[in-house]
């Protein structure tokens, strides 16, 4: 979706409140503030929002950037009435991209080793600027869409017949694309790594038994990435620094908190 379908989703058939009371002709300013700390994310987003109703903008920060809770990040003048229809599509995209961004910025300051990514676990239409906000934060965006890795998961195993064979048929299929494999075991990891996989994803493993599989991978070629992903959270992302490369949080795009920012008319 484009920026014009969310305004449109909103707008409907017009803003009957600020129609009935705000007369075409009255301009002004307002300003958008951030309630609380943050990374701020979909500065782009709100702006070209607000251009879409011919408002003028001045951004006073800028995406990635950290702020505390008072600080002005947007100024924008003309018509008010305009300004109001604007409002709540701007600030929808600031609070979701924004909370995607402080909490990746957050995982990624406690971990000295592994990289946070996000999962392909989005809302429908929206995935793209989750998955900037991802990137905004510190993170990695992995997949956008399936086409972009072979990613063998449990159920393309279990219709294959095993690890082995499912790795010998992705690499016949495709030459030019990583092949990337999960496992929930120490066995089927080390028929990944003797598969020649790209990348092992380690699924719903306790970080004690991510260390041994990691420890095995990195034995038999060191040059496979590790990835741990299933059930993790920010508080126990840490746990799999060590053991890991790559940490994916489906967390980060279904369960974030949006930070909350507020419009004021001057």
């Amino acid at each position: 979706m484009n920026i014009e379908s969310y305004i449109l989703e909103d707008l409907g058939f017009g803003d009957i409140t600020s129609d009935a009371l705000i007369d075409d002709s009255l301009t002004g300013t307002a300003a958008i503030i951030a309630n609380e700390p943050c990374v701020v994310a979909g500065i782009c987003e709100a702006e070209a929002v607000f251009q879409y109703f011919n408002i003028k903008t001045n951004t006073l920060v800028s995406d990635g950037q950290s702020v505390e809770k008072g600080d002005v990040i947007l100024e924008v003048s003309g018509s008010l009435k305009s300004i109001l229809s604007a409002e709540r599509t701007a600030l929808n995209f600031l609070m979701r991209m924004s909370g995607i961004a402080t909490v990746t910025h957050s995982i990624s300051s406690k971990l000295s080793h592994a990289k946070v990514a996000a999962t392909r676990k989005t809302t429908p239409g929206f995935r793209s600027f989750e998955k900037k906000a991802v990137i905004l934060g510190g993170g990695d965006p992995h997949r956008f869409c399936l086409d972009d890795l072979i990613l063998i998961k449990d159920n393309h195993i279990a219709v294959v017949g095993g690890v082995a064979e499912a790795v010998i048929k992705a690499k016949k299929f495709s030459f030019a694309k990583k092949i990337e494999v999960e496992v929930e075991s120490i066995e089927d990891a080390e028929a990944a790594v003797k598969s020649e996989a790209d990348i092992i994803l380690l699924d719903n493993m306790s970080p004690e038994k991510a260390a041994k599989c990691y420890s095995l991978i990195k034995s038999l070629n060191s040059k496979i990435i590790v990835e741990v992903s299933g059930t993790i959270t920010p508080e126990t992302a840490p746990l799999y620094d060590e053991c890991s490369d790559i940490i994916s949080l489906g967390w980060i795009t279904h369960s974030v908190r949006s930070i909350q920012f507020s419009l004021d008319v001057c």
